[in-house]
């Protein structure tokens, strides 16, 4: 079978690998449908904690092609989305349940082997059965879904009040999507007018363009948020864009007593006031990866399949990889999410 292999900075190759064998307690899945994210994208670059070489790829969906005897409640030619994530079960945080921050945490396609490939052996615990509606090539973005639901959750959402997404790539369009639909009123905030347009098809009350040579919130931007809050400014400020400022834009304009959750990752340090936070009481949240909430994702995704699938933009076959990979960094042209169709598919 033929592997993407990501052999140093840029640079892709396809090898020949030997197909996998049963195993007990694991499934031979056939991938069909794959999408990249900005880690893929750090990764190729070689600018991400990882090892090169690697097969990359973590946010897919296949068809189960083999079992062991006991296939643990699936049978051959199910339809399958896949959790890239692994735990140790036994550190702090697992032992509270927040398995997602774990301290020895791997993940398919970053600190291991993935998706690039066309047949994987993977455990029958990180299975889950993709909806009979919801088509496959959708399924692979219940991993990112699952990211912006976990972000949303740790920021204690109730219905009626008033939030601000700060970036509108996925995560915080899906971020978006998931709000609304939580019966939050949401307003989107980018630096691209295109990506402003892009979420209200995903829930936003209302859109603001932030210039980032004027600082924010400028005039306009606060008779905006205040006429949209009756003054008082939001109580959730979900930051997904990984910007210094961004962050320190979150904390100026969140309402005392409000909670901002950071999904944004990056290297870069930020300067926040000893002041800001403990005068205004501010719950400054992180969020990382999900809780386990591949299955709630899909069931979303199902939901709301045209505005999941608007989130596709570019399509790519897997021989064409590396041309997928440069299209994920343009500068030039909208990018949500990339696909790559695997053989068969």
């Amino acid at each position: 079978m033929k592997a993407a292999v990501t052999i140093s900075k840029e640079v892709i190759e396809f090898h020949d690998h030997a197909e996998p064998q049963v195993m007990p307690g694991h499934a031979i899945v056939r991938v069909r449908a794959l999408t990249l994210c900005g880690t893929d994208l750090h990764i190729w670059e070689d600018d991400y904690a990882t090892e090169l070489p690697i097969i990359q790829g973590h946010e897919f969906a296949g068809i189960i092609e083999a079992l062991p005897d006991d296939g643990g409640g699936f049978t051959v030619g199910d339809r399958v989305a896949v959790s890239p994530m692994f735990y140790c079960g036994t550190c702090y945080a697992c032992r509270i349940g927040r398995v997602n921050a774990c301290e020895e945490m791997s993940v398919y396609g970053c600190y291991e082997d993935g998706a690039l490939v066309e047949l994987m052996n993977v455990p029958l615990e990180k299975l889950y059965a993709i909806p009979a509606s919801l088509p496959m090539d959708l399924a692979p973005l219940c991993e990112p879904v699952s990211i912006a639901m976990q972000a949303v959750n740790r920021g204690r959402p109730i219905a009626g009040e008033k939030a601000l997404v700060l970036g509108s790539g996925p995560i915080g369009l899906l971020a978006t999507l998931y709000l609304t639909e939580l019966g939050v009123d949401v307003i989107a905030a980018d630096t691209v007018q295109s990506r402003c347009d892009f979420a209200k098809a995903f829930g936003a009350t209302d859109t603001i363009l932030i210039d980032p040579t004027v600082a924010f919130p400028s005039a306009s931007h606060k008779a905006t948020l205040e006429a949209w809050s009756n003054s008082e400014g939001p109580s959730f400020v979900l930051e997904a864009t990984g910007m210094p400022s961004s962050l320190q834009n979150a904390v100026e304009v969140v309402t005392t007593a409000g909670r901002v959750v950071l999904v944004g990752i990056s290297e870069r340090e930020v300067s926040l006031s000893m002041r800001t936070i403990p005068i205004k009481e501010i719950d400054l949240i992180g969020s990382r990866n999900s809780e386990n909430l591949i299955a709630e994702s899909l069931a979303l995704l199902d939901r709301h399949q045209d505005v999941a699938r608007a989130l596709i933009t570019h399509r790519f076959d897997f021989l064409d990889v590396p041309n997928a990979f440069e299209t994920l960094r343009s500068s030039t042209e909208m990018v949500g999410k990339v696909l790559i169709e695997m053989p068969g598919a």
